[in-house]
């Protein structure tokens, strides 16, 4: 566990590389929200990693601009966009988003046509692998347990008396996590073909 007083790319990158000294040779896909220097210093650290960007961070990010009343029928036309069921036809939908939406918020376009980049690496994959690397929900969630911890006591009388909360919090939590992942078997044996190479002799 880490504390940092800010959430930046050189708190990450200092992260990484204490996973990489720490023995973690390799990450073969990385889902990340939208921290601007993120991707990079992972990239800069494990060049091979595939990146993807978080779809629902973008989804949330792109409905900023949109009035309530256009809500229902831009994300109807947002959806097919993200869940189209590959990148060439996700692209044209993202072109008949343009033209139908720019007029009125040409921010959203853009802010998917620069991104698209590491928004679309999922579309390289099979349907079970997509849905697990498509976004951050369950981190995410993860994380919002741990805020309710800390929300009572918002100043701490140093970072070791944090993280020694923190840490009691996690282990509270992880208590739960009894289940398994029922498609793991089918994402497995995707992941072996995808990277047959850089998985050769490990256990996954």
């Amino acid at each position: 566990m880490y504390v940092g007083e800010n959430e930046n790319a050189k708190f990450w990158l200092s992260i990484m590389n204490g996973l990489k000294n720490r023995g973690v040779e390799d990450l073969l896909i990385a889902c990340v929200d939208g921290l601007s220097g993120f991707p990079q210093v992972i990239e800069d650290v494990y060049p091979q990693t595939e990146i993807q960007k978080c779809i629902i961070h973008q989804i949330r990010n792109s409905m900023k601009f949109v009035s309530y009343k256009d809500i229902k029928r831009l994300m109807s036309d947002l959806k097919r966009v993200y869940a189209a069921p590959t990148e060439e036809s996700a692209l044209n939908e993202l072109g008949l988003f343009r033209d139908k939406w720019d007029a009125k918020y040409p921010k959203i376009y853009k802010s998917w046509h620069d991104s698209w980049a590491p928004l679309s690496t999922y579309f390289m994959y099979p349907e079970a692998v997509r849905r697990l690397i498509y976004m951050t929900n369950e981190i995410e969630g993860f994380n919002r347990q741990l805020r309710k911890v800390t929300k009572s006591q918002t100043v701490f009388s140093t970072d070791d008396s944090l993280l020694k909360m923190l840490y009691l919090a996690m282990m509270d939590i992880t208590k739960k996590w009894t289940g398994h992942r029922q498609d793991w078997g089918q994402i497995h044996s995707q992941l072996e073909i995808y990277f047959e190479e850089r998985l050769s002799g490990r256990n996954l």
